[in-house]
């Protein structure tokens, strides 16, 4: 009676076993196909996202900058601030499922979709998962771009899977290049929803004293009417952002309108070689226009040397911030539709001659769209590194340009409302005030959105 009691003991604990080695091997894992355990992978344990460099983050946002840089036609000025958010949203929701102490962006950000789940208990390598991404993000926002452009995306997704290949082993790699695809499709259709298809809609400005006109040479018309319609990332994010309205026009040589234009020629009459090579500088075209912000996010990272998980909290983070900047910017814009310095320069100070250092942008003064995005950019970059950061911009040396180096946020933020007093093409008051509401917009989303759990 006690053998066979022991036999049924034994018989009990095979059963067990044999039950537990085909639940952890997957012997049934979706659609009946074979899935490597999390545990896993080409041999080795699974590890998280903040175990990997940010190489595939690097490379992916130098390929974006050249398309920006390269791409018929130039997508200069507002418009790069939506691929660098979107595709750097698409990034950090392509490996945040390896990240434990964080959650996703849907549901904080406005009417983004739920993205795609990982398989639980199985194994993803998230550089994979990211290379997928970006390269679909990439191909998806420059479809225009010329074919030596699109054989270096190709190029650079296959020479990154044929390393990451080997790291993953075939079916940890099959598995993640699909997950990041998934990703960047859900973020790439959300993107077409967010209004910037309709920002150029036929716009006829109103007509009067001081109200915008467009501006020789080109006297080309408003650009981005409707901007200020697009989308907000962020709910909320513009809360309190709205700027003091400018002087009251006025030609009245004792008003503060009038001064406040005087100012803008009087500075014109001496400027000197570092102002003019500064107002160049932030001129961005030929450049990166607005990607000039990525340019920067992208040399600060390089230098600081983050695990891709802090890369692409970083870079989505920034990227956000950009975009519903220059939405708040635009809107406020289209609601004063203020003059440009030349148009008043030219008709009221009596100098019918006098230039720009380059061609005024299309659209109103007021405020400043460069000087709204980097208080909001400088505000979040803030968060992360402190205000009293020293870097080094080099973004133009490829045009010759020297670069710049900077002691704080603060800093940088000065010398671009600067550059645009200097060229000539803005007003002090429309760069300062541009800089208090990007901050505020900066603030707001830094409390709102919360990437951590």
């Amino acid at each position: 009676m006690k053998k066979q009691n022991l036999y049924s003991v034994l018989l009990f604990i095979i059963l067990v076993f044999i039950f537990s080695v085909q639940k952890q091997t997957g012997s049934k894992g979706k659609n009946n196909k074979m899935h490597s355990p999390v545990s896993v992978i080409n041999g080795s344990r699974s590890v998280q996202t903040n175990t990997y460099s940010s190489e595939v983050a690097f490379k992916w946002i130098d390929m974006q900058l050249e398309l920006m840089r390269t791409s018929s036609p130039f997508i200069g000025g507002l418009p790069p601030s939506r691929p660098f958010a979107y595709t750097s949203i698409a990034l950090y929701e392509a490996v945040v499922p390896g990240m434990p102490a964080y959650q996703t962006l849907s549901g904080q950000l406005t009417d983004m979709p739920a993205m795609p789940e990982t398989d639980p208990g199985f194994a993803y390598h998230w550089p994979t998962c990211a290379n997928a991404a970006l390269a679909a993000m990439n191909r998806n926002f420059f479809p225009n771009t010329s074919n030596a452009n699109k054989a270096t995306i190709d190029a650079l997704e296959n020479e990154l899977n044929a390393v990451y290949k080997t790291e993953a082993g075939e079916e940890v790699f099959q598995r993640s290049v699909q997950f990041g695809k998934a990703v960047a499709l859900l973020i790439f259709d959300w993107s077409k929803t967010d209004g910037a298809a309709n920002a150029n809609a036929p716009y006829t400005p109103p007509v009067g004293p001081g109200l915008w006109a467009p501006t020789p040479p080109a006297l080309a018309p408003a650009f981005g009417p409707y901007w200020g319609n697009n989308r907000l990332m962020v709910a909320g994010s513009l809360d309190g952002s709205e700027p003091t309205a400018p002087p009251t026009y006025s030609t009245d040589p004792a008003s503060d309108y009038y001064q406040m234009v005087k100012e803008v020629y009087d500075i014109s009459q001496t400027l000197t070689a570092d102002q003019t090579a500064l107002a160049l500088f932030y001129r961005d075209n030929p450049g990166f226009g607005d990607g000039h912000y990525l340019s920067i996010l992208k040399q600060i990272l390089e230098q600081e040397k983050p695990k891709l998980d802090i890369t692409a909290v970083v870079l989505a983070k920034a990227g956000i911030a950009c975009v519903d900047a220059g939405i708040g910017c635009w809107r406020t814009k289209f609601q004063h539709n203020q003059q440009r310095p030349i148009k008043y320069i030219r008709e009221v100070l009596g100098h019918p001659e006098w230039n720009t250092l380059f061609d005024t942008p299309p659209f109103p003064d007021f405020p400043s769209g460069h000087s709204t995005i980097a208080g909001s950019f400088g505000e979040i970059l803030k968060g992360f590194f402190g205000n009293n950061y020293h870097f080094t911009d080099h973004t133009y040396d490829y045009l010759g340009m020297a670069p710049r180096s900077y002691n704080s946020f603060d800093e940088l933020t000065k010398e671009i409302c600067d550059s645009r007093v200097y060229a000539g093409i803005h007003y002090r008051y429309s760069c300062e005030k541009g800089c208090e509401q990007g901050r505020k917009i900066g603030q707001n989303i830094a409390q709102k959105l919360h990437f951590k759990r």
